[in-house]
């Protein structure tokens, strides 16, 4: 049933025709979000360093694996920079995707609270696929004719803009603005079997002060793709004296989730999430969930003389 389960997903992804290629999902976004949107970089105030591993579909063998790493921090009052990388794998190997970017964003001041930032990235994808061990869930696929892709470099570049005051943000983005194709079979026809195509981004949140102690902030993230549905995920989460973090989020017509954070001291922050199939797939007994795990460092910088206590 696992073979069967991973071949039907390997299957489908590489073989029939994809129409779009959705990006890697997290359910800890909002700690991510340079990821989503490069309009973010610098927005803390602080040297930000965040690492996050997700596992999804746990005990399905061969399900998807992702990694991302993210740096960034104002290099000056409105300049921000940063580096954005996400590994993504599926299939102990089978398919690997690298994707890493330079990020700059610009921040106009609109008021002594309120910013608007405008941000680009820039970078490139390696993709790895390895039909040998595609073999070991699918004979057909191996037999299909088509060479394994190694270090395949395609360049990409995205942009957002991200707006901010204390307790409220809203962004928009478009993390890869290139629309990439993989096995193409014709230098002189448009047919191909998978594209990967513009993703459109929204996120936004507020944070309400309930008293001194516990602040609330429900959260929002769209993501569009064109062939793909639409994924919506909501979000609500309490602070409680800055330091522990609780929620649950919905994705919709997909997951359940469960998050929690605990503000280790002012310069760490672990979050952990986990989220439960609402689709068949999460009623299988091969599938335990998805699981993350984020760590968070932040120093500060001549920018922010203390650390921001800011709940996104």
């Amino acid at each position: 049933m696992k073979k069967l389960i991973l071949t039907l997903v390997l299957t489908i992804t590489s073989f029939s025709g994809i129409k779009a290629q959705q990006d890697a999902q997290f359910t800890q976004y909002m700690y991510n979000a340079i990821t989503v949107n490069p309009a973010y970089a610098g927005s803390r105030g602080v040297l930000s360093i965040a690492g996050l591993y997700r596992s999804q579909w746990i005990g399905l063998d061969g399900a998807p694996k992702t990694q991302t790493l993210n740096v960034h921090s104002p290099v000056s009052e409105r300049v921000g920079l940063g580096l954005s990388i996400v590994n993504d794998e599926i299939g102990n190997g089978t398919n690997q995707e690298t994707y890493f970017d330079g990020v700059f964003s610009y921040t106009i001041p609109l008021s002594r609270e309120r910013r608007l930032s405008f941000g680009v990235k820039a970078g490139g994808h390696l993709l790895n696929i390895d039909f040998n061990k595609l073999a070991n869930f699918n004979q057909e696929a191996a037999n299909s004719g088509l060479g394994n892709i190694d270090q395949k470099f395609s360049p990409n570049f995205g942009a957002g803009v991200y707006y901010h005051t204390e307790s409220f943000y809203a962004g928009l983005s478009i993390p890869n603005f290139l629309n990439t194709k993989h096995f193409d079979d014709s230098a002189s026809s448009t047919s191909f079997l998978a594209e990967e195509r513009l993703n459109f981004y929204m996120i936004t949140g507020y944070v309400f002060n309930l008293n001194q102690r516990l602040k609330f902030k429900p959260a929002f993230l769209v993501k569009a793709v064109n062939g793909a549905p639409l994924q919506v995920d909501i979000s609500t989460n309490f602070l409680l004296n800055n330091t522990f973090t609780l929620g649950a989020a919905y994705r919709w017509d997909a997951a359940l989730s469960a998050l929690f954070g605990f503000q280790i001291n002012d310069k760490l922050l672990l979050g952990l999430a986990y989220d439960r199939e609402t689709t068949a797939l999460g009623g299988t007994r091969f599938n335990n969930g998805s699981f993350e795990i984020l760590l968070r460092y932040e120093l500060l910088t001549r920018y922010r003389k203390a650390m921001n206590t800011r709940f996104f």
